[in-house]
């Protein structure tokens, strides 16, 4: 099965890799009978040429173009073919999907060539780490302490720690986000911390950590305290503008149970207090998940009932137009009673147009295409559930090669 052998290994270790002819090709002449001598394509096309064929290929079929001969192998693991990557049109995402909570093992699908790979994350130690990613890039903050976190690109497995933030608070709830820039590769991470105020639980300090990667330093750009509502587990970065999504804690009588955040990291000279930022979601919510695809802000939610608003009966996604939703489309009812038992919360995440959805409780994952509104099942995951209790989990990134951290 594809998704059974590890194919980055294989890319990287030259020992291993077998140096062989390209194959040639041979024609008929008109009689039929006669052979033309083989020309080999190797011998015809410039270097140029082949790089820019090379780079529109998908990421794993540049992998094995790298082990038909040694000239490919330095052409695809050159300066200037990266350099090319960088500039075509960027493959569809990936999504990993956790095998076991206590190891960072898992498959990666690839919905271009619809195949699971094995791949082993580089940097953590089980799956109930924290993650975000962007362009190539995946940052990793452990559930423990909250303060060691890694940047990492899980294709080419290179990967850094990050300096620890010192004398940030413990927090009760953290929520993970981050931002690279498409044309210096310079990122932002961002850590929104939601801590209870001692004897009080509906007041909540929230504060905003921002790091950057051209200077490697930690800066708190926030701290306020926030009445009736606290910080959780959701955030994401849009075009200089860092998403987080609030919850109701009961001080007030809020209209939901849930709230959107907004606060501009690119411009925070000009930031006013967080409760002004409010924005209401769309309806009510039992759990929302909020993404970027291409610099808009986009957010998977599950619908609750209107007598129960705890309870999950449909699943919408929506786009935040000038602080207004806009909803795009709700999963047909076939979808959504594909998953089996769905619970009130699920995993989803996405970048450039796809979306995935998946149930904590089954491997079954759901993509929508947001170019071409189409709902459609991905390839069966090689995990399989070995007990009732066992959960699942993953994330998306975009793979690339020309990006390190």
């Amino acid at each position: 099965m594809a998704g059974e052998t590890s194919w980055v290994s294989h890319f990287y270790d030259d020992s291993r890799r077998e140096i062989r002819d390209w194959d040639s090709f041979s024609e008929v002449g008109e009689e039929g009978d006669k052979e033309v001598a083989a020309v080999s394509v190797d011998s015809i096309l410039p270097d140029e040429l082949v790089e820019r064929i090379l780079a529109y290929l998908p990421v794993a079929s540049i992998f094995r173009a790298g082990s038909v001969c040694k000239r490919w192998y330095e052409i695809v693991t050159s300066g200037r073919f990266l350099w090319n990557l960088s500039h075509v049109l960027p493959q569809k995402p990936w999504y990993f999907m956790f095998t076991n909570s206590d190891e960072p093992t898992g498959y990666a699908y690839d919905p271009i060539l619809r195949k699971w790979y094995n791949i082993e994350l580089p940097c953590i130690d089980n799956s109930n780490w924290f993650i975000a990613s962007s362009h190539g890039l995946v940052c990793f903050m452990d559930n423990g302490s909250r303060s060691e976190l890694c940047m990492c690109n899980p294709i080419t497995k290179r990967c850094r720690k990050l300096q620890e933030p010192s004398g940030f608070p413990f927090s009760d709830y953290s929520a993970l986000a981050m931002s690279v820039n498409r044309e210096s590769h310079k990122y932002t991470v961002a850590i929104v911390k939601s801590r209870q105020v001692p004897d009080n639980f509906f007041m909540w300090d929230i504060s905003i950590h921002l790091y950057n990667s051209e200077n490697a330093t930690w800066a708190t750009a926030l701290t306020e305290i926030l009445l009736g509502w606290r910080g959780g587990d959701e955030s994401v970065i849009c075009n200089g503008v860092l998403y987080f999504l609030v919850y109701s804690t009961g001080g007030g009588i809020p209209d939901s149970r849930h709230a959107l955040i907004s606060y501009n990291i690119s411009n925070r000279s000009s930031q006013g207090s967080l409760r002004r930022n409010f924005i209401p979601v769309p309806c009510s919510l039992t759990c929302g998940r909020l993404m970027n695809l291409k610099e808009k802000l986009v957010m998977v939610g599950g619908i609750g009932k209107q007598d129960r608003p705890d309870i999950i009966k449909g699943i919408g996604i929506w786009v935040l137009n000038d602080q207004k939703w806009e909803e795009i489309v709700r999963m047909p009812h076939k979808y959504f009673q594909g998953f089996g038992e769905l619970d009130d919360v699920f995993a989803s995440s996405g970048t450039d147009d796809i979306i995935y959805i998946q149930s904590y409780g089954s491997p079954a994952l759901l993509t929508y295409d947001m170019n071409i509104k189409q709902w459609k099942w991905s390839q069966k995951c090689p995990v399989l559930k070995r007990f009732p209790l066992q959960l699942f989990t993953g994330f998306c990134f975009e793979p690339r090669l020309e990006i390190s951290p």
